[in-house]
């Protein structure tokens, strides 16, 4: 009996100890689906979901299908789920289907997803904001349908690397601009549906695409210029809503072979054999020597001509050259063009270290749209003078009578906030359009930065991220710098945290690590895809605005290269908030990308603990 007692006790314990090997999820798709179900507050519906971990393989969670501990598939369409993608979706490695269309499903697509899905369908739901970076990475991919939402901004070249692609549907969207030219490696696309967009510029990128293409909807967008006529040869074509010239695209001109050229060497028998014997040459040569005698006359009086021609404009380029000279060393006024994504680099960046400048140096460019348009605008010089520059500038230009309109004379009750260089007012326009507009204090600015004012709104207008407040608007007019930014209005961290109990408590934690993960993608974004970097130094939760979904967007970039001066404003009390700043800051006045990541780690203590910066209570 004790034997079979010992038996029996040994088997149970191999079941019980094999048993969770075999049903037990992976632990990091587990929590993935897990901050999926908060994300999408807990919807009742979904059959066996929880919040708290759990098994989804083994406990068979609606809609999820795995492989050994791995969740391979999500499908769940059209059963009413509401709120975000969560913030763990990088980490489901093993998952090649996500289907999650025709819900209520809001906010951006994360910035990072599963990174082996092969089928991706997030269509009629109501994301917003860019198209991901990641998407660049999922080489696997062979479905991407994000139509029918509120999708807007460039694409950005993000298909380069997706070879596998066959469908790919961005159809009823807001996305704008050119296409990007990496549409043109995408060799095994059949079916491509862009309609009902607001697309610009040539389709020319999309030729190469027709020997696979059999369906392509380009219809109800702005593109223009000539109709490839390798379009021709694809089914199922639908272009109706555009602007294309008429007819097709005119051929290129024929090809004009040059004239034959006489041999310049010892002429050849008649025959062709070998050289023909002195005092042998017929009278057709003879002639020839002698048209050759007259050529030559007129190639050299050619010649001679050319070479005058050359040295009198040698000449003149010399004396415009001595001109200029002098007119620059008599005026010190800046120069009248400006990197797309130069932030006042004379000046920002000579606050920067040696080794920061190293590290800036290796930093990959990103690929910036193109200036639309080149806005003359009258600046004045230091010396008081009215001068006219030009700088490639994408923000809209306003009056200051439109701004006054719109914010009731810059009255009280339109002001947001006030920040170093100025105050922010609420902008209510006749359209329905809603904007804030910055009102730079003059006394703020030295005449150097009034004229560098419009450099400084060209890069910025230049600054394109999701998690990043975008300038869409500017006024320079009677004396007066005013900047005009998107509206974000359920207002900033530092208030959320701290002007209420009951704001804070909405901040719940998966809202906490969102705002994390976005102020953190938008300092990279500054620091590393920009070139040259762009140096934030004012980094505070006062400056990270809230939208209705807790999304976060950081304001104020690109300011640094309106540094108020100096002599007449310590710069330690206007970048570098006390309490954000580094301590080399403070002694050295010296702020490089270091000193941001400083500035943001202090804001991640603030927003796990709910202390200001400078609070003495320990928790």
């Amino acid at each position: 009996m004790e034997a079979l007692a010992a038996a029996l006790a040994a088997g149970l314990l191999l079941v019980l100890a094999a048993a969770p090997a075999g049903a037990d999820t992976d632990s990091a798709d587990a929590a993935a689906l897990g901050n999926l179900y908060t994300s999408w507050n807990s919807p009742s519906q979904l059959a066996g979901w929880s919040a708290g971990g759990g098994d989804p393989c083994g406990a068979a969670w609606q809609g999820v299908t795995c492989s050994g501990a791995g969740v391979t598939e999500i499908k769940l369409p059209g059963i009413g789920l509401d709120g975000s993608l969560g913030y763990e979706l990088s980490n489901l490695f093993s998952l090649k289907t996500l289907d999650l269309s025709n819900n209520n499903l809001h906010g951006s697509v994360p910035y990072q997803l599963p990174p082996n899905l092969t089928y991706l369908n997030l269509a009629s739901n109501n994301f917003s904001g860019n198209l991901p970076y990641s998407i660049t990475n999922m080489a696997s991919i062979e479905y991407l349908n994000l139509s029918h939402n509120s999708l807007s901004n460039q694409m950005g070249d993000l298909f380069g690397n997706l070879n596998a692609l066959s469908e790919l549907d961005v159809s009823f969207n807001k996305l704008t601009g050119d296409l990007p030219n990496s549409m043109g490696s995408l060799s095994n696309l059949s079916s491509l549906y862009m309609q009902n967009n607001q697309f610009t510029g040539s389709v020319n990128v999309l030729r190469g695409l027709s020997p696979a293409l059999n369906t392509l909807d380009i219809a109800n967008n702005n593109f223009s210029g000539w109709i490839p006529k390798e379009f021709s040869s694809i089914p199922d074509l639908s272009l109706e809503g555009n602007s294309f010239a008429n007819g097709p695209a005119p051929p290129p001109p024929p090809f004009m072979p040059p004239p034959p050229q006489r041999p310049r060497n010892r002429p050849k028998h008649p025959q062709g054999q070998g050289d023909a014997p002195k005092g042998s040459e017929s009278p057709t040569i003879q002639s020839d020597k002698k048209q050759g005698l007259g050529t030559g006359l007129l190639v050299g009086i050619i010649a001679g001509s050319i070479v005058s021609a050359l040295c009198v404009l040698l000449l003149l380029v010399c004396c415009m050259r001595n001109v200029q000279k002098r007119k620059d060393d008599a005026s010190s006024e800046t120069k009248d063009f400006v990197d797309p994504l130069t932030v006042n680099i004379e000046r920002a960046s000579s606050r920067e270290t040696p080794e920061q400048t190293l590290q800036d140096s290796s930093i990959a460019a990103v690929k910036l749209p193109q200036p639309e348009k080149m806005t003359p605008e009258r600046v004045y010089g230091k010396n008081g003078s009215m001068r006219k520059t030009k700088v490639p500038i994408t923000a809209t230009p306003y009056t200051v009578a439109s701004l006054q309109v719109a914010t009731n004379s810059f009255c009280q009750d339109s002001l947001l906030g006030e920040g170093s260089l100025g105050r922010v007012y609420k902008a209510d326009f006749s359209n329905g359009k809603v904007l804030a507009v910055k009102k730079i204090d003059s006394a703020a600015l030295s005449l150097q930065e009034e004229d560098n004012f419009l450099e400084a709104v060209s890069s910025m207008s230049r600054l394109r991220h999701p998690n990043i407040v975008p300038l869409t608007g500017y006024c320079v007019e009677h004396g007066q710098r005013l900047l005009v930014y998107e509206y974000i209005g359920n207002g900033t961290l530092h208030d959320m945290l701290h002007f209420t109990d009951e704001m804070s408590r909405k901040l719940t934690w998966n809202i906490r690590v969102r705002i994390a993960l976005g102020t953190a993608r938008a300092l990279e974004y500054l620091h590393e895809v920009c070139l040259p970097s762009v140096v934030h130094r004012n980094f505070k939760s006062s400056n990270i605005l809230l939208d209705k979904e807790h999304n976060p967007h950081l304001s104020d970039c690109g300011l640094a290269a309106l540094t108020p001066n100096t002599e007449r404003q310590v710069s330690t009390e206007v970048f570098g908030s006390f309490g954000y700043s580094a301590p080399e800051f403070a002694m050295s006045g010296i702020y490089t990308v270091k000193s941001d990541v400083y500035s943001f780690g202090v804001v991640m203590l603030e927003l796990l603990t709910g202390r200001k910066p400078l609070d003495r209570y320990v928790i």
